[in-house]
């Protein structure tokens, strides 16, 4: 197998392909590798296949698609599909959050979103608001916008100063006050304040369009935000007029047991980002799900006539995406496969604390299906202590799970029941005492 002529995405192509990990085959919670193991996902893909693989209902309505319309655009045109998918995805959204645009991933749909904002104050005579504030370490995505408000040095050094006018708050990681939190941490809410105490003091409340925030940050190492933090937000943004943007790609459609994240908190933001889930991942898509209040102050302040937001992609509402999202979310509901995710958190909860104690763990973290275990670095080689457990599980263990510099992170699909959660602390648990140095 030739293997230099794709470049991989977030890889150490030279390690790779010095040894590939290939998977030929996947359903339900396994893949099959390339020499044909059966390998336990503890990752849902990539924070995506939230109902399993290949549900048969999802690769039928693919199929059925792609054999009746393959493409249709929606500049000035559309498709049936491309509203009932919007329909049904606002029906599933917080009540306030009614207006959807389709993009075709959670880059995509972060760049929408800022545009959104940006557009908004605008068309508001408010353009002085112009400012964007995302939060150390929060991923949102690789497009310009995404990598400026994201907080992740590693994803932007190499591409300049990114987008002029943004800022930045401090996670709300405390390892010292919270070690071995179960669920939402005790200490840290306060950091919301420095957004006013510190951000909108220094630039001025008037000045900034958005804060962007993921409400659990999935990417860097699973971040739990603190009691209450969320909500303090929330109360700071209204009071200002500063829009609040939810990036859900990895905490939209069950992973916390619930729809979207802002359901889970009970916190409403103006506009939510998603992806991943949305299709199950078995075609690319994402979406920005908005008020109708900034959607129709957006189009009321255009002539008539005229297009109101000049921005789209020409796979927006692509109808094979289209169809997989229409019956995913179909499968969600027909299946209460939010409502299994929501059960068994509190057994997942507990197999993750079961790893407290092992060599180099140094804190865990959960909230609904997903688990973050940070491990002390070996000395003079970060990153290298939990890529080795990843090898290890992958190669002797048959077992997915995914690493982001000395952290673990597990998202299982949410269709996961106790046996296989068993088998996955438990195996992982083996590779980390093997590796034990």
């Amino acid at each position: 197998m030739q293997t230099e002529h794709f470049w991989m995405p977030f890889t150490a192509n030279r390690q790779f392909k010095a040894k590939p990990r290939l998977l030929k085959s996947a359903k339900g919670m396994y893949y099959t590798s390339e020499d044909g193991r059966e390998i336990l996902d503890g990752t849902a893909g990539l924070w995506c296949v939230n109902a399993g693989h290949n549900h048969p209902k999802v690769v039928q309505a693919i199929q059925a698609q792609a054999a009746s319309l393959d493409f249709a655009p929606t500049f000035q045109m559309a498709h049936p599909l491309a509203f009932e998918a919007a329909s049904k995805l606002a029906s599933m959204a917080p009540k306030a959050l009614n207006r959807v645009f389709f993009c075709n991933d959670g880059s995509e749909g972060v760049d929408t979103a800022l545009k959104m904002a940006l557009a908004y104050h605008r068309a508001r005579g408010d353009a002085a608001r112009c400012r964007l504030i995302g939060r150390e370490r929060g991923y949102h995505g690789v497009g310009f916008g995404g990598i400026s408000v994201g907080g992740i040095a590693g994803n932007r050094k190499q591409f300049g100063s990114g987008l002029a006018g943004v800022d930045h708050l401090r996670h709300p990681l405390n390892i010292a006050k919270n070690a071995f939190s179960k669920g939402l941490p005790e200490h840290g809410a306060e950091l919301a304040d420095e957004l006013e105490l510190r951000l909108l003091t220094l630039h001025d409340a008037s000045s900034v369009a958005a804060v962007i925030v993921e409400p659990l940050q999935g990417s860097t190492g699973v971040i739990i935000p603190p009691q209450g933090y969320l909500q303090k937000l929330r109360d700071i943004c209204t009071k200002h007029g500063i829009l609040l943007i939810f990036d859900e790609v990895i905490t939209g459609f069950g992973r916390l047991g619930s729809a979207f994240a802002a359901d889970y908190f009970g916190v409403m933001p103006d506009m939510i980002v998603c992806a991943k889930g949305l299709t199950n991942a078995a075609v690319p898509m994402g979406a920005v799900i908005a008020t109708q209040t900034i959607h129709d102050v957006l189009v009321n302040a255009a002539p008539k006539d005229q297009i109101e937001f000049f921005h789209g992609y020409t796979y927006s509402a692509h109808p094979l995406a289209c169809a997989a999202a229409i019956a995913t979310l179909e499968v969600y509901r027909e299946e209460k496969i939010f409502e299994a995710a929501a059960a068994m958190a509190p057994y997942f909860e507990q197999a993750a604390h079961s790893l407290r104690g092992l060599p180099h763990v140094k804190d865990i973290r959960n909230l609904g299906l997903v688990c973050g275990i940070e491990l002390e670095p070996q000395i003079g080689k970060s990153t290298t202590r939990a890529y080795d457990i990843f090898e290890k599980c992958f190669w002797e263990k048959n077992l997915l799970i995914r690493t982001t510099g000395d952290i673990i992170a597990l998202s299982p699909p949410l269709i996961i029941d106790k046996a296989q959660i068993d088998r996955l602390f438990s195996q992982l648990a083996d590779a980390i005492r093997e590796l034990a140095n």
